[in-house]
């Protein structure tokens, strides 16, 4: 390990020099320290696959980035996992905040946010467009400053291709710009899913889109809500943006059939910190009274992850272990483990506490080995509070090991519940029912595989998690995806037992 390390560092201490930059430039470039950019090219210190896919780009050098698209990991499985891990801050919240900071006008500083490739991706679209982001090395505090005008036209494209949260400009922006171009929204490959309900949404604003070719042509005309916005879909998203319309609104905005979920809720609490007022958080129905000018130097912490929080349960039952995961907001798990507790799941859970927001209900959670059956009813998740759309293909995960057979209804998304035919290669027992539904039969005996990883997030992560079960080697390529919503994953997990490393064949 110590050799691979001094390898890939020489390679980068001698590309770089090739580049003519300075150990202070490639840091500043890199958004890390120079300390760190000393460690790294001395063998000093670990190097996860998101910082050389960072590295690769910065260096424009293809012997890197050749490990990015690849961006391989070598597993060895059948090891039980132990100790404790903690749940880092939200994927989705992060990135929705993240939009919502094109709000305010002052300076907003997020703090502990997530180091991963859907945040890297915002900040890149936000930094074209004349947003400064600065990292603050070591703490993952992320501090946003706003330009007076916006480059619309400017905008980094190909970074805006790559995340679907980019459709959440829609809503800071449609009170500031009179008219804006938008490119389509990209991200995981799960189906189409159509942007109509946030434009149905929008329309109240005065907001109105034209798809071209490449893009959404935005104008607007003022209006104002006569009425309540109805929702034509619960969606996470849908909320976010017609909550951060009614943001800017000097006037009462009433959303129904909003989502209640975790990722909203965080966009509400910063709201409210911006001191925009927000009734009915944690309900389908928000009243908000907006500002028509925010511009306030604030500080934010987003809440913890509650799908990295349901991928470490996965982990400690599909390896039979016994393993604590701390700072797991609970209001977000419990249907998921009371399915889990008449599936037979022990564990302990400690006395609430707060989250750094200072709302959101955390715990402690200790899995213990548990002999685990298959569900009386068949899963499927419903919105908040159902069990969690993202949740659900780590749910199916642990039928695998559990006694029996389990119906999983996946309707949410066109093709997801094909990618639970993945495991087979790892002798799971999956039938495909149609692209919706799978019935898992279990339990599983392991073995291990070589495998190319879904081209999406969670069910890249769910591949991941089975191999550690399964004794011997196994090859996960192109893991690009579990990098968007993961912070060092593997490296993590390693700290627990795992035994997981870089693959890579040059």
């Amino acid at each position: 390990m110590n050799d691979y390390r001094t390898r890939i560092g020489s390679l980068i201490r001698e590309t770089r020099i090739t580049r003519g930059m300075t150990q202070s430039e490639f840091a500043t470039a890199l958004g890390t320290s120079q300390s760190a950019v000393n460690r790294i090219e001395n063998g000093g210190q670990n190097v996860s696959l998101e910082m050389l896919a960072r590295i690769g780009e910065v260096l424009a050098s293809e012997i890197v980035s050749l490990n990015r698209t690849g961006n391989n990991l070598q597993i060895e499985g059948g090891k039980k996992l132990h100790g404790s891990i903690e749940v880092k801050t939200s994927k989705n919240a992060a990135v929705a905040l993240l939009c919502a900071a094109l709000l305010n006008k002052g300076t907003t500083t997020f703090h502990r946010v997530a180091r991963i490739e859907e945040v890297n991706r915002i900040i890149e679209v936000l930094n074209s467009i004349g947003v400064k982001t600065k990292w603050i090395d070591e703490t993952n505090d992320l501090v946003i400053t706003p330009p007076a005008r916006l480059k619309l036209d400017q905008m980094d494209i190909e970074a805006a291709k790559k995340t679907r949260t980019v459709i959440m400009f829609l809503g800071p922006l449609l009170h500031q710009y009179r008219s804006f171009r938008l490119p389509y929204a990209g991200g995981c490959s799960l189906g189409t899913r159509t942007v109509e309900p946030h434009l149905d949404g929008l329309k109240h604003f005065g907001l109105h889109v034209e798809a071209e070719a490449e893009y959404y042509q935005a104008t607007v005309k003022k209006a104002t809500p006569k009425r309540a916005i109805l929702l034509t879909e619960r969606g996470d998203t849908v909320t976010e943006n017609i909550l951060m319309a009614a943001a800017l609104y000097d006037g009462e905005t009433i959303i129904r059939n909003a989502s209640p979920n975790y990722m909203v809720q965080d966009v509400c609490f910063f709201l409210q910190k911006l001191g925009v007022k927000v009734d009915g958080i944690g309900t389908t129905v928000l009243r908000v009274h907006g500002l028509k000018v925010i511009k306030k130097n604030i500080d934010y912490y987003p809440s913890e992850d509650p799908i990295e929080a349901m991928s470490f349960i996965a982990a400690a039952l599909v390896t039979n272990s016994k393993l604590t995961i701390q700072r797991a907001p609970i209001e977000f798990l419990e249907l998921e483990l009371a399915t889990l507790e008449g599936m037979n799941l022990q564990y302990d859970i400690s006395d609430e506490y707060m989250a750094r927001n200072g709302k959101t209900r955390l715990v402690d959670l200790t899995i213990k080995q548990s002999k685990l059956v298959a569900p009386k009813d068949k899963l499927h998740a419903l919105p908040f509070p159902g069990i969690n759309m993202d949740n659900l293909p780590f749910m199916g995960l642990i039928t695998t090991v559990a006694e029996g057979r389990t119906l999983v209804h996946d309707w949410s998304y066109e093709n997801r519940a094909i990618y639970f035919m993945d495991l087979n290669a790892l002798n799971a027992k999956i039938e495909l029912l149609d692209p919706h539904r799978v019935y898992i039969t279990g339990p599983t005996r392991w073995k291990p595989a070589e495998m190319v990883a879904p081209p999406a997030l969670r069910p890249t992560v769910v591949v991941l998690l089975a191999m550690l079960a399964a004794p011997g080697t196994s090859i996960l390529r192109n893991v690009y995806q579990m990098n968007r919503g993961y912070e060092q994953l593997a490296e993590r997990l390693n700290t627990i037992g795992a035994d997981i490393q870089p693959h890579f064949e040059l």
